[in-house]
């Protein structure tokens, strides 16, 4: 594994999922939440929705994270390249490699077509990945 953090000492996350609706969107709010501006959040998918799913944004909404401005942006091997941590979740071989990224595939269920009840496990579960990741990536205090 690479070292996540440059020498600038504000890394870039990319979180990549199929649709860019539900899953990265919900990642990318957590990080943002949780690190501020010590961190460069991105996030896109291999094909991307017109629009976030909106059980995800009320998701995120009980717990105070508003995602519900977040548009789905298409992945490119540019925006791999130039993250230093790339997070996927179902996305498979769409992800183009990279070298020297650190690259991790979090593997979660997709809440496309689910109701809020089903989607707050799948957002749980990411919040607690999301702060395992805040950790590894040792932000100046």
């Amino acid at each position: 594994m690479t070292n996540p953090t440059p020498a600038s000492g504000r890394p870039t996350v990319l979180f990549v999922c199929v649709h860019n609706a539900g899953r990265s969107q919900m990642a990318a709010g957590f990080l943002r939440d949780l690190a501020g501006d010590a961190v460069e959040v991105r996030s896109s998918g291999s094909a991307p929705k017109d629009s976030i799913n909106p059980m995800a944004v009320a998701a995120m909404a009980e717990l105070g994270i508003d995602i519900s401005e977040a548009i789905p942006a298409k992945l490119t091997t540019e925006s791999v390249a130039t993250s230093d941590v790339v997070i996927t979740m179902g996305c498979g071989d769409a992800c183009p490699y990279v070298p020297g990224r650190r690259y991790e595939d979090w593997v979660l269920d997709d809440p496309a077509g689910l109701p809020v009840e089903q989607v707050r496990p799948i957002r749980d579960a990411i919040k607690a990945r999301v702060e395992d990741l805040v950790a590894s990536l040792k932000l100046p205090s």
